[in-house]
């Protein structure tokens, strides 16, 4: 049992294989966190800590004259608003009395082999993992309020989960003002925050910053997870880099209004608290009325922030990604929306489809505009019929046409919205979030359905899976293009309005849960305007989501290797567009592009009708060169080769196979200089004593100028894997626009 409690102490210790986590029940019932981290054996860490009387940080009744035991210092396993603890909290909450007060002290706990299911959230699949979980069970006795704190401990994953589950066991109505998934108090830590920034066509870029005195919320506000600030943060000592040092992450599993709030307090300790975001959330639990919160993953590693990436890979990958689509090899697909936007018709894109096949893509995935009046972005959503003025043949006919190709066949959905020019809302229009009286904010002249309402759900399952039985449909990409305004639900009552953000998210989950049961096979990829919605909770129901609008290769480098710190490669769809970009006007070298996409699902987003033989044929041996090496891609381990200061000339990641047989290496200048620098990439985790042989070479290397340094021979070139990580692999200067280089080493002995 990965869970052991000592009667005797008091004491908690949660061990995986490379950490452990310690929490202890002090003689007042405050249940109180001792440890996080390295394992230590089981050795009781209480001993850090420390009673002291600090000035204006009150006591509990039973100890008014014990100064040194107080909320406001000790470190909390689930810190509560109104009994002493002045940091930030994770309940908050107002009973039927009006008080706000929540003291909770523990009842009893339970340790049981495996793990429940979240009915309507997503959760860490058990799979095949050992896995055992810790309830303890809190009490508020004079509020009638329970609160079981849910531990999951993913032994050989080196991951714990977290949730929490709030019961009024009162005479009256409680209402949640904030009810957070997760509360560690780090002692003794100097740290770093990472988190992850962004903007639409520019998500999850890393900013990293001492955790000083102060509060710092990391969150959104938008009714999704957003593109702004992702629900994952990163705490690590000031000296952690790629491949040492201590550091741990907190990652949320949800894909709505989320706060990741990190406080240093007076004494020094750093609370993280993580979950829903209190700013539009109230919450009504009537008598024996519960809730459960999202679930939180917990990961440390003392080997450095790859290391840790390989541990949210690995559990999203494996524990969290539906199942089926786990192992099978997913189509490279061509995506007609940069290519037709929403001019097209069935001729066209059959057209689109054979061009396509000629180019070796293994799905066609037709876009935006094949439903109701939908001829531009201002009509149509909301009605998923089958535009016939478009789509005169009907679906199914270009569905047979891609699938006698020999091809599948994916189509584009945006379920949560509507537009007023649509008969759905003209029908409906109580069924979208609008403020009563008012009018409502507009954005890309959409509107949001009510996700809230089970009926709005049961529409959205019936038409959806109407046009999903009407043809041979084996892909669904999901879109979502706005942020919520005016949430506001003509179904719930004014002392429930606070509910809606939630529920709405909830009914998503929903609609995807029903949908994936009744078509087991169709896979949907998830997205919201590219990456506002890239998040762990979508993952649970999508094994891949659309990373960036932005499918521009050089901007991608950065957006893809943000995504890279908390999500596996295989979530990352990636894809190939034409140049010049239509986002940036940049032109870049189509093997470049190529490359870049490499690092994701892969696929390609334009008019293959107006390639070139030549481009066929090299979009050809590109798809090859991706189906080859498919696996180590897909479930190798990735590592970030350069840094900041590397990446002011040049970009590089790799791949290593999990038996270290092989690695893929790829690297893109993004600062062509004259009389260059040499670039020396170290590369990672191969076998030292083994050989290696260059074996493969891709590049979109120009011809050298005639005073340059001519390339040397690469294919059959033999290192040591020793050289390989102590020295780095020596790259030649490299020429033109944006010139990018992939190779595969294979061990030979």
């Amino acid at each position: 049992m990965s869970i052991v409690f000592d009667e005797k102490s008091r004491f908690f210790s949660l061990m995986t294989e490379n950490t452990e986590y310690q929490i202890r029940i002090n003689e007042l019932g405050m249940v109180l966190h001792t440890y996080y981290g390295k394992r230590v054996g089981g050795f009781d860490m209480s001993y850090l800590l420390k009673e002291l009387d600090r000035g204006f940080s009150g006591n509990p009744y039973e100890c008014r004259n014990k100064r040194g035991i107080s909320a406001d210092t000790l470190p909390q396993e689930y810190s509560t608003d109104g009994a002493g603890d002045y940091r930030v909290s994770a309940l908050s909450l107002c009973l039927s009395n009006g008080s706000g007060t929540a003291d909770l002290r523990y009842k009893s706990h339970e340790i049981i082999s495996g793990r429940d299911e979240l009915k309507g959230l997503p959760y860490v699949r058990a799979e095949k993992d050992k896995v055992d979980t810790l309830k303890i069970y809190l009490e508020d006795k004079v509020a009638g309020l329970l609160v079981v704190l849910a531990y999951q401990v993913f032994e050989e994953k080196d991951i714990i989960s977290r949730y929490s589950v709030i019961k009024n066991e009162s005479d009256g109505d409680i209402f949640l003002n904030k009810a957070a998934s997760a509360c560690v108090d780090f002692m003794g830590k100097d740290l770093d925050l990472i988190h992850f920034h962004g903007r639409h066509a520019f998500e999850r870029q890393p900013e990293r910053r001492r955790v000083t005195h102060d509060i710092c919320r990391i969150g959104s506000k938008r009714g999704t997870s957003s593109h702004h600030n992702n629900p994952f943060v990163i705490l690590c000592d000031r000296n952690t880099d790629e491949w040492n040092g201590d550091s741990f992450g907190v990652m949320l599993m949800y894909s709505g209004e989320h706060a990741q709030e990190i406080e240093k307090d007076q004494a020094g300790t750093i609370r993280v608290v993580s979950g829903i975001s209190d700013d539009h959330f109230r919450w009504k639990l009537s008598k024996g009325e519960e809730f459960t919160t999202p679930e939180v993953m917990l990961a440390f590693t003392d080997k450095g922030l790859s290391e840790l990436s390989f541990l949210f890979h690995r559990i999203i990958r494996e524990n969290i990604c539906p199942g089926q689509f786990r192992d099978i090899k997913r189509p490279v697909l061509m995506n007609n929306w940069e290519g037709t936007y929403f001019d097209f018709d069935d001729d066209k894109i059959m057209e689109i489809a054979d061009s396509a096949k000629e180019a070796g893509c293994e799905m066609l995935v037709l876009d935006d505009g094949w439903f109701g009046a939908r001829n531009d972005d201002h009509a149509g959503l909301g009605d998923w019929v089958v535009n016939r003025n478009k789509i005169k043949k009907g679906m199914d006919k270009i569905a047979d046409h891609v699938e006698s190709l020999g091809m599948k066949f994916g189509l584009w959905f945006e379920p949560e919205m509507v537009n007023e020019d649509s008969d759905l809302y003209r029908a409906h229009p109580d069924w979208a979030l609008t403020d009563p009286d008012r009018k409502p904010v507009m954005a890309r002249d959409q509107l949001v359905l009510d996700m809230s309402r089970s009926e709005v759900v049961d529409y959205l399952y019936e038409s959806i899976s109407g046009i999903l039985n009407s043809a041979k449909i084996s892909y669904v990409k999901w879109d979502f293009n706005r942020s919520l305004s005016n949430v506001f639900s003509r179904a719930l009552p004014a002392d429930r309005q606070g509910e809606v953000a939630h529920r709405f998210v909830l009914g998503t989950y929903s609609l995807m849960e029903r949908l994936r049961e009744r078509f087991p096979d169709v896979m949907i990829e998830g997205c919201s305007g590219g990456g506002g919605r890239f998040d762990a909770g979508i993952m649970f129901y999508s094994p891949q989501i659309w990373c960036s609008d932005n499918t521009e290769a050089i901007n991608r480098l950065k957006i893809q290797k943000g995504t890279s710190y908390g999500y596996p490669i295989s979530t990352i769809g990636s894809h190939v567009s034409a140049s010049p970009n239509h986002q940036t006007g940049r032109e870049v070298p189509l093997m470049t592009r190529a490359i870049v996409a490499m690092a994701g699902t892969f696929g390609y987003e334009l008019d293959p009708r107006l390639l070139s033989s030549q481009e066929k044929a090299m979009i050809r041996d590109q798809i090859k060169t991706f189906n080859k090496y498919y696996d180590l891609i897909q479930k190798g381990r990735y590592l970030r080769l350069s840094d900041e200061q590397d990446e002011q000339y040049y970009t590089s990641w790799g791949f290593v196979s999990e038996d270290r047989s092989e690695a893929l290496v790829s690297l893109v200048v993004t600062d062509v200089r004259a009389n260059p620098e040499v670039m020396y990439v170290r590369l990672r985790r191969l076998d030292p004593d083994a050989m290696y042989e260059v074996d493969n070479c891709i590049s979109s290397n120009a011809q050298v100028p005639e005073n340059g340094v001519y390339s040397q021979k690469t294919e059959g070139e033999i290192y040591s894997g020793a050289a390989l990580m102590n020295a780095g692999y020596a790259f030649d200067p490299m020429f033109g626009s944006y010139p990018a280089i992939q190779l595969h080493f294979r061990r030979i002995y």
